[in-house]
Protein backbone atom coordinates (compact mmCIF):
# COMPACT_ATOMS: atom_id res chain seq x y z
CA UNK A 1 0.00 0.00 0.00
CA UNK A 2 1.37 3.51 -0.94
CA UNK A 3 2.59 5.67 1.80
CA UNK A 4 2.88 2.39 4.42
CA UNK A 5 5.67 1.51 5.85
CA UNK A 6 9.89 3.36 6.09
CA UNK A 7 8.24 5.47 8.70
CA UNK A 8 6.03 6.73 6.35
CA UNK A 9 2.40 7.68 7.53
CA UNK A 10 -1.14 6.64 4.67
CA UNK A 11 -3.21 9.51 6.03
CA UNK A 12 -1.73 13.25 6.59
CA UNK A 13 -4.22 16.04 7.78
CA UNK A 14 -3.45 19.03 5.78
CA UNK A 15 -5.18 22.23 6.94
CA UNK A 16 -4.16 26.41 5.86
CA UNK A 17 -4.15 28.86 8.26
CA UNK A 18 -4.78 32.88 8.18
CA UNK A 19 -1.12 32.93 10.39
CA UNK A 20 -0.04 29.85 9.05
CA UNK A 21 3.39 31.06 11.37
CA UNK A 22 1.51 31.43 14.72
CA UNK A 23 -0.33 27.94 13.63
CA UNK A 24 3.29 26.39 14.15
CA UNK A 25 4.40 28.40 17.01
CA UNK A 26 1.17 27.06 18.89
CA UNK A 27 1.41 22.88 17.56
CA UNK A 28 4.80 22.86 18.66
CA UNK A 29 4.77 24.27 21.82
CA UNK A 30 1.58 24.23 23.11
CA UNK A 31 1.10 20.14 21.71
CA UNK A 32 3.96 18.95 20.93
CA UNK A 33 4.28 19.05 17.20
CA UNK A 34 8.13 18.91 16.12
CA UNK A 35 9.23 21.33 12.37
CA UNK A 36 10.25 18.79 9.70
CA UNK A 37 9.91 21.78 7.05
CA UNK A 38 8.46 25.07 6.34
CA UNK A 39 8.82 26.71 3.13
CA UNK A 40 7.72 29.88 2.69
CA UNK A 41 7.34 32.59 -0.09
CA UNK A 42 9.09 35.69 -1.10
CA UNK A 43 6.24 37.51 1.17
CA UNK A 44 7.02 35.36 4.40
CA UNK A 45 3.70 33.51 3.97
CA UNK A 46 4.13 30.25 4.83
CA UNK A 47 3.70 28.26 1.25
CA UNK A 48 3.71 24.76 3.01
CA UNK A 49 5.22 23.29 6.23
CA UNK A 50 5.11 19.72 8.12
CA UNK A 51 4.88 19.20 11.31
CA UNK A 52 5.61 15.52 13.14
CA UNK A 53 3.65 14.17 16.29
CA UNK A 54 4.51 10.29 16.63
CA UNK A 55 4.63 8.17 13.71
CA UNK A 56 1.94 10.85 12.52
CA UNK A 57 2.35 13.98 10.17
CA UNK A 58 0.21 17.08 9.10
CA UNK A 59 0.80 19.33 6.13
CA UNK A 60 -0.06 23.26 6.83
CA UNK A 61 0.17 26.28 4.58
CA UNK A 62 -1.27 29.92 4.68
CA UNK A 63 -4.71 30.50 3.24
CA UNK A 64 -4.48 32.94 0.38
CA UNK A 65 -1.70 31.11 -1.98
CA UNK A 66 -4.28 30.84 -5.07
CA UNK A 67 -3.60 26.99 -5.48
CA UNK A 68 -6.34 24.42 -6.08
CA UNK A 69 -6.01 23.44 -2.50
CA UNK A 70 -6.16 27.15 -1.01
CA UNK A 71 -9.33 27.42 -3.95
CA UNK A 72 -10.97 24.33 -2.48
CA UNK A 73 -10.66 25.59 0.83
CA UNK A 74 -12.13 28.94 0.48
CA UNK A 75 -15.09 29.38 3.00
CA UNK A 76 -14.43 25.68 4.43
CA UNK A 77 -15.05 25.37 8.27
CA UNK A 78 -13.05 24.08 10.81
CA UNK A 79 -11.25 20.57 11.21
CA UNK A 80 -10.58 18.20 14.04
CA UNK A 81 -7.81 15.82 13.98
CA UNK A 82 -7.33 13.24 17.00
CA UNK A 83 -3.84 12.52 17.85
CA UNK A 84 -2.75 9.17 20.21
CA UNK A 85 -0.67 10.55 23.43
CA UNK A 86 0.95 8.55 26.13
CA UNK A 87 0.26 11.02 28.97
CA UNK A 88 -2.71 12.61 28.64
CA UNK A 89 -2.29 14.55 31.52
CA UNK A 90 1.22 15.87 30.60
CA UNK A 91 0.06 16.81 27.21
CA UNK A 92 -3.09 18.50 28.52
CA UNK A 93 -0.66 20.36 31.24
CA UNK A 94 1.88 21.40 28.70
CA UNK A 95 -1.00 23.07 26.50
CA UNK A 96 -3.06 24.83 29.63
CA UNK A 97 0.82 26.31 30.07
CA UNK A 98 1.02 27.55 26.91
CA UNK A 99 -2.40 29.17 27.13
CA UNK A 100 -4.34 26.74 24.75
CA UNK A 101 -7.71 26.85 24.89
CA UNK A 102 -9.19 24.11 26.50
CA UNK A 103 -12.67 22.61 25.35
CA UNK A 104 -12.84 19.33 27.23
CA UNK A 105 -10.25 18.34 30.62
CA UNK A 106 -8.86 15.25 30.43
CA UNK A 107 -11.56 12.61 30.54
CA UNK A 108 -12.03 8.70 30.67
CA UNK A 109 -14.40 7.26 27.97
CA UNK A 110 -16.19 3.89 28.52
CA UNK A 111 -14.36 2.92 25.67
CA UNK A 112 -11.09 3.27 27.90
CA UNK A 113 -9.41 6.04 26.33
CA UNK A 114 -8.47 8.83 28.18
CA UNK A 115 -8.72 12.09 25.92
CA UNK A 116 -9.09 16.15 26.44
CA UNK A 117 -9.60 18.81 23.80
CA UNK A 118 -8.32 21.80 22.50
CA UNK A 119 -9.00 24.55 19.74
CA UNK A 120 -6.05 26.22 18.06
CA UNK A 121 -6.22 29.68 17.24
CA UNK A 122 -8.08 29.49 14.39
CA UNK A 123 -10.81 27.12 15.33
CA UNK A 124 -9.66 23.44 14.46
CA UNK A 125 -10.71 21.11 17.09
CA UNK A 126 -7.57 19.08 18.66
CA UNK A 127 -8.36 15.68 20.54
CA UNK A 128 -5.76 14.11 22.46
CA UNK A 129 -6.02 10.88 23.73
CA UNK A 130 -5.03 7.37 24.54
CA UNK A 131 -7.02 4.89 22.43
CA UNK A 132 -5.24 4.10 18.70
CA UNK A 133 -7.32 2.45 16.31
CA UNK A 134 -5.86 -0.22 14.16
CA UNK A 135 -5.56 -1.07 10.24
CA UNK A 136 -5.21 -4.66 10.60
CA UNK A 137 -2.33 -3.95 8.01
Amino acid sequence: MAGTGNGRPSVVPTLLYGDAKAAIRQLTEAFGFTELSVYEGEDGTVMHAELAHGNGVVMLGSTGGGGVFDTAMKGAGPAGVYLVVDDVDAHHRRAVEQGAEILMPPTDQDYGSRDYMARDLEGNVWSFGTYAPETGA
